[in-house]
C-alpha cells in the first residue's frame, strides 16, 4: 500500500530477493518516481526496470549508480541524444583510483594503500566489488545502454580489477611516464561493433585521465560532432551520492524520465567479444614462463633475475582461456589509445 507515497528511494545495494519484491510492489498513483543506486540490481535488470516504468508511467533513474557527482546518464540522455558516440572512457570507481593514486604518490604497495582508503572511508572492509573490478563492470553495463542503447549483463563483459598489480607494474609505469588507472571502456569499431571492457591501463602522465586523483571520476567522452569532452568529479564519498540521488529527486518537479534513444536509433549496435589489445604481461612472480605465441605481434620482451614481461597485441578470446586475468602471480595492464 503506497497511499500518500509518491518517491520510493533505495540507496541500499539490493539482491535478487528484494529485486523480486520491488517488482511486486503497488506501483499505483501517486507514485510518480523511483530512485536507485544499486547497480548490480540494475546491471543484471535492466530490461525489467525499464519495462516497469512503462508499464506504470513511473519515472525509474539511477543517475547515484555510476560515476557519483558526474551527471553522466543525464548527459547521455540528454546532450549526446542526437550525437554519433564513438568511445567511453572512464575512471568511474573511485576506492580502485583512490588506491592506486596512493600507490603512485606516496610508493607503497597494493596492500597498504588498500589498508588506507579503508581508513579514510573510500573501501569497504569487504573491498572485492571494487578491487576486482565487479563494480565498475556493472557501471559500464548501465553506461552501454545510454552510449549505444545496448544491453549486456556484467557476465558477457572482459574485466578484472587492480588486485594483481605488482611493484614491478608500478616501477615500469614510472619508467616510461605512465600512470596506472583501472579504465571502463566502450569501443565503437568497424560494422558498429562495440568492444566494452574493463582493464587496468598505462596512459600518458599528460593525458587529462591521468590527473583524476584520489577518490574522484573522470569521464571521456568522444563523437562525430563535439569530438571530445571531458568530466570530473567526486566519485566516492557520502556527499557525491547525495547529490545525485537529490538531482533525480528534484527531477520530479518536471516529470523527466530516461527515454532511452540510443535503444530507439536506427543503427543497430552489437557487442564484440573477440577483439585486439596491446597488453603488458607481467609474469615475473610466476613459476611458469609465458610464451610469445599467444600474441599476434610482440613488441618487447625482458625476461631477467629481477624482472620477467612481454609486451605485445593479444585477441581477448585468448587472454581469457589462458586464465592470466584470474592468476595472483601475473599482471595484465593495457595501453590506452584514444579512439
Amino acid at each position: 500500500n503506497n497511499a500518500g507515497i509518491n518517491i520510493l528511494s533505495d540507496i541500499a545495494s539490493l539482491n535478487d530477493e528484494k529485486f523480486d519484491t520491488m517488482m511486486n510492489i503497488n506501483l499505483k498513483a501517486p507514485l510518480k518516481l523511483i530512485q536507485e543506486v544499486s547497480k548490480k540490481m540494475i546491471a543484471n535488470h535492466l530490461p525489467e526496470l525499464k519495462e516497469l516504468q512503462h508499464q506504470h508511467g513511473v519515472s525509474f533513474l539511477y543517475e547515484a549508480s555510476v560515476a557519483g557527482s558526474i551527471p553522466i546518464i543525464r548527459n547521455l540522455e540528454e546532450y549526446y541524444d542526437n550525437d554519433f558516440l564513438h568511445a567511453f572512457t572512464g575512471i568511474i570507481n573511485g576506492s580502485t583510483n583512490f588506491i592506486l593514486t596512493r600507490m603512485n604518490e606516496n610508493k607503497i604497495s597494493y596492500e597498504e594503500a588498500l589498508t588506507l582508503a579503508q581508513h579514510e572511508g573510500f573501501a569497504e572492509s569487504n573491498p572485492a566489488l571494487d578491487v576486482k573490478g565487479i563494480d565498475a563492470c556493472n557501471k559500464l553495463c548501465i553506461l552501454l545502454q545510454h552510449t549505444f542503447g545496448l544491453y549486456a549483463k556484467p557476465n558477457e563483459l572482459l574485466y578484472t580489477g587492480i588486485t594483481n598489480l605488482k611493484s614491478q607494474d608500478a616501477s615500469f609505469a614510472t619508467e616510461k611516464n605512465y600512470t596506472i588507472k583501472l579504465l571502463a571502456r566502450a569501443i565503437c569499431a568497424e560494422n558498429n561493433r562495440i568492444h566494452a571492457f574493463v582493464l587496468p591501463h598505462f596512459i600518458s602522465n599528460t593525458h587529462a585521465l591521468s590527473k583524476v586523483h584520489n577518490e574522484y571520476n573522470g569521464v571521456l567522452l568522444s563523437s562525430t560532432l563535439s569530438d571530445q569532452q571531458f568530466m570530473v568529479g567526486k566519485g566516492a564519498g557520502r556527499y557525491p551520492t547525495a547529490s545525485a540521488v537529490l538531482s533525480d529527486i528534484s527531477s520530479l518537479r518536471y516529470q523527466y524520465k530516461y527515454e532511452y534513444r540510443k535503444s530507439q536509433s536506427s543503427i543497430s549496435y552489437h557487442l564484440e567479444n573477440n577483439f585486439m589489445l596491446k597488453v603488458y604481461v607481467n609474469f615475473t612472480n610466476s613459476k611458469n614462463p609465458i610464451s610469445t605465441e599467444a600474441f599476434s605481434h610482440v613488441y618487447e620482451k625482458l625476461e631477467s633475475m629481477r624482472k620477467r614481461y612481454i609486451i605485445g597485441d593479444i585477441s581477448t578470446t585468448k587472454l581469457q582461456e589462458l586464465g592470466w586475468l584470474n592468476d595472483d602471480s601475473i599482471s595484465v595492464i593495457a595501453f590506452y589509445e584514444d579512439r
